[in-house]
């Protein structure tokens, strides 16, 4: 098994003598050449954990490993860490040439050496036409490739992002989140990703790790995590619409209700539903959260669904709409083609596949080993 690129070992950070914990023993690692995204709101902990990595911050406890070998103590220029900022901090005076250059010139680099690794990274970048420009006649998208460059010339062992692209209008950050694909994939850099913006972190990383209060709550394989989710938080944070959690309990179906065996229903107030066969010894009676996805609910006739509601909204969005339907007190998002969508106010039917549900510990908050199948 190969050493990891890095590795973070019950990392912590505290401030004020130990009252602002801002990151919380998290622990975590990086293969060479995957790229993952540290996601969460704002003031979860990610660029704190960025800053310790980089050298910018020290840990109060904890590790961080590079290559193997520790790097706590270690100067932030001796860690061969490149960090690109979210303001770009490009030098506007210079030329693009002068920024790519800068920071080999300030390690006495020999000139012929800065000469050729700027033209090949300017070639990286599609800049080898704009190595002379001034770097404020520069398009917001430019100046990134410029801040990114100024990284990749120096040939770091980790590249990391800090909210990269979020000064950057909307056709602008399609564009440069390509790029930045483009160019992990050319070179197969190690890249760690900061970003509270969920569609960057689906589109670029290998894994998404999902943080909250200084914690990792999961850290999946980007295809995985919006199916899987590990936790009630990464459940609700991802997704467009997040998946509806309804918090309720699940207990023996009552008598009369149609389930062969007496069966289990998942029930809060308002709202009933009969559980499918799960596999295994399945999950015992008391309080849960059930998540379901928008995308998998289904409309169909009252009289032929389990569960049924009133559209209190219908938001267009392109060939789909997304509805929000009233069921007890809870409110469910459903997505649905355009063509489709009913009216407000319609009283409509929600067929709820097996396989779309999700059971979280009304304690915990995380997945139980719920897995259910369709019957046969």
């Amino acid at each position: 098994m190969s050493t990891p690129k890095l590795e973070l070992v019950s990392l912590r950070k505290e401030y004020d003598g130990g009252d602002v914990v801002a990151v919380d023993g998290i622990d975590l690692s990086v293969a060479p050449g995957e790229t993952i995204a540290l996601l969460g709101p704002s003031g979860c902990g990610k660029s704190t954990t960025l800053n310790m990595i980089v050298g910018l911050e020290e840990p109060s406890s904890g590790d961080i490993r590079i290559d193997g070998v520790s790097v706590v103590g270690v100067p932030a220029g001796r860690r061969n860490v490149g960090l690109v900022f979210q303001d770009y901090a490009v030098f506007t005076s210079m030329t693009v040439r002068g920024n790519l250059a800068f920071g080999l010139e300030v390690r006495r680099t020999p000139r012929a050496e800065i000469d050729r690794a700027v033209s090949e990274v300017a070639e990286l970048l599609g800049m080898a036409d704009r190595l002379d420009a001034r770097a404020r006649d520069l398009g917001g998208s430019e100046l990134q490739r410029v801040a990114i460059g100024r990284t990749l010339v120096t040939r770091p062992s980790i590249l990391l992002l800090d909210e990269p692209l979020s000064n950057l209008e909307t056709a602008a950050r399609l564009a440069m989140r390509q790029e930045l694909r483009r160019l992990q994939h050319e070179i197969g850099l190690t890249i760690i990703y900061v970003t509270h913006d969920q569609v960057e972190a689906l589109s670029l990383a290998d894994r998404i790790a999902v943080m909250h209060a200084g914690r990792i709550l999961q850290a999946e394989r980007t295809q995985v995590i919006c199916e899987q989710p590990g936790h009630v938080l990464v459940a609700g944070f991802l997704g467009s619409p997040p998946m509806n959690l309804v918090r309720g309990n699940l207990c023996a179906a009552e008598s009369g209700t149609g389930q062969e065996g007496g069966g289990m229903s998942f029930r809060a107030p308002g709202f009933v539903l009969p559980m499918p066969e799960t596999a295994g010894q399945g999950v015992p009676e008391g309080a849960y959260t059930l998540g379901i996805r928008a995308e998998a609910l289904r409309l169909t006739r009252v009289g032929d669904a389990g569960v049924t509601g009133r559209v209190a909204l219908v938001e267009p969005r392109g060939a789909d709409s997304v509805l929000s339907v009233v069921v007890g007190r809870e409110v469910l998002k459903v997505v649905t083609p355009a063509a489709e969508a009913p009216c407000e106010g319609q009283e409509v039917g929600l067929c709820v596949p097996a396989e779309a549900l999700c059971l979280f510990d009304g304690d915990t908050n995380r997945r139980t080993a719920f897995c259910p199948r369709e019957r046969a």
